[in-house]
């Protein structure tokens, strides 16, 4: 039994029945009733449970939150020479993994053309999709246990079923560049997929055929990265390669949007706690919005003041344009190479790199809801609330991180292997243990088995298990021996 829930039992307890008599009272007369105690603080007894299972972080929603602390002992207890290598043979490098959903089947999209399966718990190989596409593979995404799509430089997306592996499902034609991630919306079953030809494109799995399925183009920036969903669908994030970070708000998938045709929330650099706690009442500073860049291509100056003449709250599909800080880059641009966010929604994780390539940061900022603290203010939603320090090895190629399924850790590539990153040294849940100031993040475990450098990994959904995978094109598995 949590802590909370005593507490929240304790209080009710205390004062809930009748009073006795005292000794002078006299006999039949309704005894009498103690003055109420005081109400307690918000964050303490009943209060802080019932906080607590708005957040999801009460044993009584969140069974596995009492089983963390096991969990983050057998993660800090796995070695090196406990990886397990897979028979990938020479398919160039791995540049993404997945597991399934129930976490019985562990896939990887490799550089030739090809993509592997692999039962993750006996480390044995299933199938290889050979030629699953014309150009490298970017991504994979389950859409339920069996079904799942991939993403390739050839400009398509091919759905796949593991029942009959033989042949696609369908293959999606839509983008005219190379697509570089998939997204999927499992309450409207829309697919998304984002490209460098920078267009969002929809997908409606609903009315699928062998010859497709119908789509849309949805959204278009320029030196777009990277595309992801908030794990309820109510945001979009946009990652780009010129250091912007770009926030659709209250996300409705079932509109298109032209450039034009949606309201501009102002644009700003993200906030540091220092940002906050400085004195004067000129809040964070702003920086130059993509309006006024030539590489953007999104906004124009006519659209920024009707946003900002704007009142009341953010309509749907509103856009938010930030800038984050990085550390070491106040004085210079950097690019996004990737963009994760935290399985219960609190927060995005991002790797930067400089734009001269000589530095590399993972960065955790928590999501900031609500309007600006004054009617002037800009909106920011996100501020810097951990960050560190990454070897700089691998220029040029994109390195692939991840939350942990219960979003306490970070597994980040880190030259050639992986390091196991907790927002403090006992992977405290974030909204635990957040900082007043931007701390670093705090290194748990480092796992070396590759001998070449790791561009992804990625968590085993149900298992306690850890996958990687290098340049060299080789797969590691670590889990703990018993």
């Amino acid at each position: 039994m949590s802590a909370e829930v005593e507490a929240a039992r304790a209080g009710a307890g205390d004062g809930g029945g009748p009073a006795a008599p005292g000794p002078g009272s006299p006999a039949g007369m309704e005894p009498v009733v103690p003055a109420a105690p005081p109400r307690a603080a918000p964050g303490s007894g009943l209060f802080g449970w019932l906080r607590g299972r708005c957040l999801g972080r009460s044993a009584a929603v969140d069974p596995a939150r009492d089983t963390f602390r096991a969990m983050t002992g057998l993660y800090g207890s796995i070695q090196p020479a406990d990886s397990v290598y897979l028979s990938t043979r020479t398919h160039g490098a791995v540049f993404n993994l997945e597991y399934s959903p129930d976490g019985s089947v562990l896939t990887v999209a490799c550089e030739q053309t090809e993509v592997l399966l692999f039962d993750p718990i006996s480390s044995k190989h299933i199938k290889t999709l050979s030629e699953a596409h014309e150009d490298c593979v970017n991504n994979i995404r389950f859409l339920d246990n069996r079904l799942f799509a991939t993403c390739s430089d050839d400009t398509t997306i091919a759905l796949w079923d593991l029942r009959k592996l033989n042949t696609k499902v369908c293959t999606l034609h839509g983008h005219t560049s190379w697509v570089k991630n998939i997204e999927y919306d499992t309450n409207t079953r829309l697919l998304v997929t984002s490209g460098f030809d920078g267009n969002v494109i929809i997908w409606d799995t609903n009315r699928c055929t062998e010859d497709g399925c119908p789509h849309k183009k949805f959204f278009h920036t320029r030196f777009l990265m990277r595309m992801r969903l908030t794990p309820d669908c109510s945001k979009m994030l946009i990652s780009t390669s010129s250091g912007y970070l770009l926030i659709l708000h209250d996300l409705d998938l079932n509109k298109s949007l032209e450039v034009g045709s949606y309201p501009i929330l102002r644009a700003r650099r993200t906030t540091t706690s220092s940002d906050i706690t400085s004195s004067g009442s000129s809040g964070p500073r702003a920086v130059g919005s993509p309006c006024h860049q030539n590489d953007s291509g999104l906004l124009t100056e006519k659209h920024m003041s009707r946003s900002s003449q704007r009142e009341g709250g953010s309509p749907r599909n509103s856009l938010e344009v930030l800038t984050p800080e990085v550390p070491g880059e106040r004085d210079r641009g950097n690019c996004i190479t990737s963009l994760q966010l935290h399985p219960k929604g609190w927060a995005t994780l991002l790797r930067c790199s400089s734009n001269t390539d000589d530095q590399e940061w993972t960065c955790v900022y928590e999501f900031q809801e609500g309007a600006p603290v004054r009617p002037v203010s800009p909106r920011c939603s996100l501020r810097l609330t951990h960050c560190i320090e990454e070897a700089n090895v691998g220029r040029g190629y994109i390195k692939e991180l991840c939350f942990s399924p219960d979003g306490r850790m970070i597994s980040s590539p880190h030259g050639f292997g992986i390091r196991l990153l907790g927002f403090d040294a006992h992977c405290s849940e974030l909204v635990d243990c957040l900082p007043k100031e931007a701390s670093p993040l705090k290194e748990i475990r480092s796992l070396y088995s590759h001998n070449d450098v790791v561009l992804t990994t990625k968590f085993s959904p149900t298992h306690c298990q850890i996958a990687s995978g290098c340049l060299s094109g080789r797969v590691s598995l670590y889990q703990p021996k018993f």
